[in-house]
């Protein structure tokens, strides 16, 4: 099989299975636990620190959640099942970067590989997101190029991979709906939250074998599940979330 043809069928098998992701990196998390320790002596420089993580993570939620408030219906997708574009985006986020979701992904998982205290881990994190997202983007861009042409030639050109250029910015062909990007983002919101508060119970359980959780986490993870049940009973019971294109 030709280099081509390998990324690309390596490409697609990591996108339909690239919502099992954090069930895969499971085992990578549980090592660096074992070795898990806390460099600050104060409970308050240990809260920084960890705060700080939270901060880049969010980060990379405030990246997609600006995406998805712009783009139409048919774009920037969870399906799973092969590749889906009704239309090609090319402003505003779109205008800046190829691939802003996958930026915001790999924001997020940056975010949670610094809160274990870790080179190693954060660097296997980093280099294992950049082979994967470069196999998925392989692939995606292989289809848009084949669907779209000359129109993709022209924005892939002008347009970066995944660092962003700022000064390429362009009014988005949509105005935002904060109401489309909550229906589509609050479960990632929620999905950090939890999966920072289980690292930070798990932390403690592997560090001094006591089953422990500081309050702001506490408060924090009751925040963001009240928060979920609502706009998930919203998404599913009422109109009130739906956006008409969106």
């Amino acid at each position: 099989m030709a280099l081509q043809e390998e990324f690309e069928t390596t490409g697609e098998y990591f996108f339909q299975w690239r919502s099992y992701l954090p069930l895969a990196m499971a085992a990578l998390f549980i090592l660096a636990l074992a070795q898990f320790w806390y460099p600050f002596a104060g409970r308050g420089l240990n809260l920084a620190w960890d705060g700080g993580c939270l901060a880049v993570a969010l980060a990379g939620q405030v990246v997609r959640f600006f995406t998805v408030g712009f783009v139409p219906r048919g774009t920037s997708g969870r399906n799973t099942r092969g590749q889906v574009a009704e239309v090609l985006n090319t402003t505003g986020m779109y205008a800046v970067v190829r691939n802003p979701i996958y930026l915001g992904n790999f924001i997020i998982w940056f975010g949670l590989s610094l809160f274990m205290k870790s080179v190693w881990f954060t660097t296997v994190i980093v280099l294992f997101f950049t082979i994967f997202y470069e196999r998925i983007i392989f692939r995606e861009e292989a289809f848009l190029r084949q669907k779209f042409g000359d129109t993709f030639m022209e924005w892939a050109a002008a347009t970066p991979a995944i660092m962003p250029r700022f000064k390429n910015w362009r009014p988005p062909s949509l105005p935002f709906s904060f109401k489309s990007a909550l229906n589509r983002e609050y479960g990632t919101f929620f999905a950090i939250i939890t999966t920072f508060t289980v690292l930070e119970v798990l932390a403690g359980l592997f560090h001094s074998r006591q089953l422990t959780l500081d309050a702001v986490w506490l408060k924090l993870f009751i925040f963001s599940g009240v928060l979920y049940l609502t706009i998930r009973y919203l998404k599913k019971k009422t109109k009130v979330l739906a956006t008409e294109g969106r």
